[in-house]
């Protein structure tokens, strides 16, 4: 972590605040702010503190480590790279002659790295060590990062564990809540593996050891996020990326082994049958989590290098440091991905689709029916099945996170290529009805309009006139894309009623010759002309099954908030607003000093920092 550091200096992608800055809400706060910035840079707090425990911490806080493309790739490689190298070994054929035996060879070779080995001699990981009645995790600088937070939370850390027979090894990243000097509670969500491997513990009736790394070599925290196949030990990622072995050191008071280098391991035990309330939590979606019972881990230890660095992230409304983690992932696995689904060509996950909700996707469509082929493809392999919302290009359209793709796609929209599907969704999501369970949108929009249905286009205030006898309360309207074949209307509602009974009303179906595309907003929670912010907005806020309408050449979507006059009974949350008076503090600390008061204020409503953006109608 050190080397990573002054890797970052030489080449300008560090800042160091020296500023003593609170652990609860100030270094979160700031971090969410400077990654969100064009030139984002990592930052080193080194003064941190906690104002309510009283305490200055010596460990220095690291946030914002992959924070941009050129940070990713100097500290990860070069993804393309890598993912060449991915798609030769899953391609591999045997080799004819001595000449292709002999060019084979050296990539046979790389194999060899694979497997992380145990070793006795170095273990930086575990020069400082405290067990028993000294272990204290109020003693690290874990932050808090939203006011409504249920406490503390590691963000960044490596989750280690094992099945039962010690076959099975698993690397995972969820986050931890602090309840105590050493007690924390495991986010092991409904599929994720650790959680399995759980259970082979609880139907043995025996503990399950886990232990927490955070830091070292900065690749290890990467392959804990990675979307690897069940079975496969994610650090062996890290040996094929980097040409050489993990190198592990067993823990101190479990059997498992973590990486030699990492600043921090806290160690422990979980009880299979106890669980404990976790949350709230900010997450990534943009919106708190609620409270839910999760494992609980007794930590039995916790060690450290002499001079550790605390690895963190800041996680909330889009683009966040998620985005670049995200990089490096889907262009690595995008071979992985084409073994089922061999028309693949490309896809992307938008930041602000945060990457469940919405997939574009490049296929090269050669018969009838393939597009939905592949959205089916995709709902069935692994992470990939969370997908809520699935688009499917030909080969021929723009690049897939380009400006005109958008175009490209509302000129090949057709009701008819909409498939509505239900399945498994990430547990975050809370616009289904059911845990973890809900709608899912493909589209087809490979195929030419071979004929589109005449529309009338008008005027926004002649069109929101028509439409406010249909939509009572209408605040807002805008039309965009009113070039295209099917523009978008996007309507900003003080809601009442169902949506849905707004769109079985027959005087709706006396407009449709002016109408294709409508997404129907909360006015008092959205800027309808920050479009980033808007697509952020519907992707989480709509269950295709519940949301989703059509009347003949006409897509309605209902991307308001829901409740029991929705028939939704689940809770609804509350989005990550930042604390404004710790942003006005920030501010009189001279740590935003790059911002006229104009621009920040801008800057704050572009990505909805604050609840300021729900003043601009």
């Amino acid at each position: 972590m050190r080397k990573a550091i002054d890797l970052l200096k030489m080449h300008n992608e560090i800042k160091i605040i020296s500023t003593p800055l609170d652990i609860e809400l100030e270094i979160p706060h700031l971090a969410y702010l400077e990654v969100k910035k064009q030139e984002s840079k990592a930052l080193l707090f080194t003064n941190p503190i906690s104002k309510r425990l009283g305490k200055s911490y010596e460990t220095p806080v690291l946030m914002n480590l992959f924070g941009n493309f050129k940070r990713v790739e100097l500290l990860i490689g070069d993804t393309q790279n890598i993912a060449k190298e991915i798609g030769y070994f899953l391609k591999m054929k045997p080799p004819k002659g001595v000449g292709e035996f002999l060019r084979f060879l050296p990539k046979i070779a790389q194999l060899r790295f694979l497997a992380p080995r145990v070793q006795k001699d170095i273990n930086l990981a575990q020069e400082v060590v405290y067990e028993g009645v000294n272990v204290d995790l109020l003693n690290l600088p874990i932050l808090k990062t939203w006011e409504e937070d249920g406490g503390a939370f590691i963000t960044m850390g490596q989750c280690y564990t094992q099945s039962l027979n010690g076959e099975i090894k698993n690397l995972g990243m969820y986050r931890l809540q602090v309840y105590d000097r050493n007690h924390l509670g495991l986010h092991w969500q409904l599929h994720k593996d650790s959680l399995s491997l759980l259970k082979e513990y609880k139907e043995a009736n025996q503990k399950m050891p886990v232990s927490i790394a955070i830091g070292g070599d900065p690749l290890y925290t990467w392959c804990a996020t990675a979307p690897l196949p069940k079975g496969i030990y994610e650090l062996m990622l890290y040996g094929f990326i980097k040409k050489k072995r993990a190198k592990l050191v067993k823990c101190i008071s479990n059997p498992l082994n973590v990486p030699y280098d990492c600043d921090f391991v806290i160690e422990g035990w979980v009880e299979p049958n106890e669980l404990k309330e976790e949350g709230r939590f900010g997450d990534h979606t943009g919106f708190y989590t609620p409270i839910e019972p999760y494992p609980l881990m007794e930590v039995s230890a916790i060690t450290s290098k002499k001079n550790p660095v605390f690895l963190a992230t800041v996680v909330g409304k889009p683009p966040l440091e998620d985005k670049y983690l995200g990089y490096p992932t889907e262009r690595i696995f995008l071979p992985l991905l084409q073994t089922t689904t061999p028309n693949l060509i490309d896809y992307y996950m938008p930041e602000n689709g945060v990457f469940h909700n919405l997939i574009l996707a490049k296929i090269k469509s050669e018969y009838e029916g393939e597009a939905k082929q592949s959205m089916h493809a995709f709902w069935g392999v692994g992470q990939m099945s969370f997908v809520k919302h699935a688009l499917f290009v030909d080969k021929d359209a723009p690049k897939l996170e380009s400006a005109t793709i958008i175009p490209y796609m509302l000129n090949r929209f057709s009701t008819k290529e909409c498939v509505i599907s239900e399945g498994i969704c990430d547990v975050l999501d809370h616009s289904s009805p059911n845990y973890a369970y809900g709608g899912k949108l493909g589209i087809d929009l490979t195929k030419e309009l071979k004929e589109a249905k005449k529309m009338v286009l008008l005027k926004d205030e002649i069109l929101k006139d028509k439409l406010s006898k249909v939509f009572p309360n209408l605040s807002v309207l805008r039309q965009i894309y009113k070039d295209t074949l099917n523009p978008i209307v996007l309507l900003g509602v003080r809601k009442q009623v169902s949506m849905q009974e707004i769109f079985s009303k027959k005087e709706l179906e006396e407009l449709l010759e002016h109408l294709r595309i409508v997404v129907v907003l909360d006015e008092e929670s959205n800027d309808l002309d920050n479009l980033y912010m808007v697509l952020w907005r519907v992707v989480n806020n709509i269950d295709a099954k519940r949301d989703v309408k059509i009347l003949d050449d006409t897509i309605f979507i209902d991307a308001t908030n829901k409740s029991k006059i929705d028939g939704h009974t689940r809770e609804w949350p509350k989005e990550t607003d930042c604390t404004r008076a710790i942003l006005d503090g920030l501010r009189a600390k001279g740590l935003l000093e790059d911002f006229s008061d104009e621009e920040l204020e801008e800057f704050y409503r572009k990505f909805h920092i604050d609840k300021s953006y729900a003043t601009k109608t």
